[in-house]
């Protein structure tokens, strides 16, 4: 506990799933937090439960630089500086190539890479100003492989893993550090949502393959994107964090 003492957050795609996890567990360690969303009731509830002095809501689509300068102005006024951004927020989308439309793979591209790189881009300032901060960049283990069907998402993926290491080389000497970490299978409901539309996927089959024979909690990605946001991650920056329960060691499924 207190590992966040006296950090502010911004994290996106905060209403559920991850970023509903992420949001919980950095103000259990200290922080406080604007969450973003464009799901305002949820992320309303989530912002409420947690108390005001700790955690503010905000509305915010990733694809809007206006709506960035937006939550980066919230955070500002709400708690004086910004130390960390959390870049979660995603669409996932499942569709053979032969099968998607053009304006969907565009979407994910759109939400998943644009918003990320515009995340990057709107907290320099402000970061710079506190004398350094720490980005996390939430890509996927679809950010080093492919699945048929995830064409989009594993393209924006791999493009977060570009990002990620671009940024780390320009912002380190303002004393930013930029990380993305890769997520496997992880119980939220885009997860298993795609896991159901992958009709050609047995997913006893996967679990089975993996070396930890299960999907992961939220929380246990919250904490890795936790470490990364305090300082006893100081001399990591540039670098890929993998949570994926062994998926990627080796041959399986």
């Amino acid at each position: 506990m207190g590992r966040l003492d006296g950090k502010v957050a911004l994290i996106t795609g905060g209403a559920r799933g991850m970023g509903k996890s992420h949001v919980r567990h950095f103000v259990s360690e200290g922080a406080r937090v604007i969450v973003g969303d464009v799901l305002d009731d949820r992320g309303t509830a989530v912002a409420d439960g947690l108390g005001d002095r700790s955690c503010r809501y905000v509305h915010h689509d990733v694809t809007s630089e206006e709506q960035w300068a937006a939550a980066v102005t919230a955070a500002l006024d709400a708690f004086g500086r910004l130390d960390v951004l959390v870049n979660n927020a995603g669409v996932l989308k499942f569709a053979r190539i032969a099968d998607m439309p053009l304006a969907d793979f565009r979407q994910v591209l759109e939400v998943n890479a644009v918003g990320c790189w515009l995340g990057m881009k709107a907290v320099i300032g402000p970061m710079t100003a506190a004398g350094g901060g720490s980005i996390i960049n939430v890509s996927s283990i679809e950010g080093f492989t492919g699945a048929a069907g995830l064409s989009a998402y594993s393209a924006s993926k791999f493009a977060i893993r570009g990002m990620t290491k671009a940024a780390a080389r320009e912002l380190g000497r303002f004393g930013i550090r930029v990380n993305s970490v890769h997520p496997g299978g992880v119980l939220t409901s885009m997860t298993l949502g795609a896991a159901g539309a992958a009709s050609d996927i047995d997913p006893d089959a996967f679990v089975k393959s993996m070396p930890l024979s299960r999907f992961a909690e939220p929380v246990e990605i919250s904490r890795l994107v936790a470490y990364l946001a305090s300082d006893e991650s100081s001399y990591s920056t540039g670098s890929e964090f993998i949570a994926d329960g062994g998926v990627l060691s080796g041959p399986g499924y």
